[in-house]
């Protein structure tokens, strides 16, 4: 089976991402899977929009730029989605 090298980078690149943004934010509780997730598929996309634009920073054919941009505008749309979804309040009677 031949693997693309693009998804196993988009991992590597979406989850230092993330350990990037629990290193500033400090915690980031329950919502931490979803920022993973959205990190991961942000710098997939970003290789993708890579590959048509160009990118000043590459490894091989993946474009590092454009993943990072990316991979930090998934997590900017999950933390702003928990921020405006309506908070949980402890036990409804």
């Amino acid at each position: 089976m031949d693997l693309s090298p693009a998804p196993v980078l988009a991992l590597l690149v979406g989850l230092f991402h993330t350990g990037l943004y629990m290193f500033l934010r400090g915690s980031a509780g329950v919502r931490l899977v979803f920022v993973a997730i959205a990190a991961i598929l942000g710098a997939f996309a970003g290789q993708a929009l890579a590959l048509r634009l160009g990118d000043p920073l590459q490894i091989g054919d993946f474009g590092l730029v454009w993943s990072s941009l990316l991979s930090w505008l998934g997590i900017i749309l999950i933390v702003a989605a928990s921020l405006l979804a309506p908070a949980r309040s402890g036990q409804s009677r």
